[in-house]
């Protein structure tokens, strides 16, 4: 509920000026490459505007014509918390039935549920999107779940690395879909780097399956 403006000192108004850019706006020529147009667009904001775009819920910058959008999203298992979609079984669930192919089929539908949701709320909302409206997802889960204390096993594939990391690709994979330029949806894989081990004992041991296995199987999956 912060706004950038808060953190500036008031003595200091260079934050929230408008930088000048000379020249035209490349970043709304879809015929220019990615990187320029986005090189383009950062250049014509302030910082305070930079600031706020790191913000979860990204609010529109209309003198730019940017709209607000919102990253948080979900579908571990669907798409979640945006009205009817359709509900698969839960990530432990879906592993258990050994099936990278049929996971990843799994994600492909979820993906074009939550496009034409968001194509549907922005078209409402005059290209904003809403939390649980957008095309980026905190999903899929990849934690190696071994230890019980976590209290979340039914949102992981379980405890194997080699399986984890196969069904974590295959599940992204079918998140971003098969369009040589374009990602139908965004899979962002979460909780790689603490919850569940790799966790020592008191003996110094590890008593997880190594995270190490699991980054070498997701990496060499893609």
């Amino acid at each position: 509920s912060m706004s950038a403006a808060y953190l500036i000192n008031a003595e200091d108004a260079g934050p929230l000026q408008s930088p000048i850019v000379a020249g035209p706006e490349i970043w709304k020529d879809a015929t220019q490459p990615t990187t320029a147009r986005v090189h383009d667009l950062v250049h014509r904001m302030s910082l305070a505007e930079k600031v706020q775009q790191m913000r979860n819920a990204a609010p529109a910058i209309p003198r730019l014509g940017i709209p607000a959008y919102d990253y948080w999203s979900e579908c571990l298992h669907g798409v979640a918390r945006a009205g009817t979609a359709t509900v698969f079984p839960q990530a432990i669930g879906m592993a258990a039935a050994w099936d990278v192919p049929l996971l990843r089929e799994s994600a492909g539908v979820i993906a074009t549920e939550a496009r034409a949701k968001h194509n549907d709320c922005a078209g409402k909302h005059n290209g904003d999107s809403a939390r649980y409206y957008g095309l980026t997802f905190w999903t899929p889960n990849i934690n190696i779940f071994r230890d019980p204390r976590w209290g979340r096993g039914q949102e992981t594939y379980g405890e194997d690395p080699y399986l984890a990391g196969r069904l974590g690709a295959a599940f992204v994979k079918g998140l971003q879909g098969d369009h040589p330029k374009y990602l139908e949806t965004v899979g962002t894989p979460k909780h790689y780097a603490v919850h569940s081990g790799p966790e020592p004992d008191r003996h110094g041991f590890n008593v997880n399956p190594s995270k190490r296995d699991l980054e070498e199987t997701y990496l060499a999956a893609f």
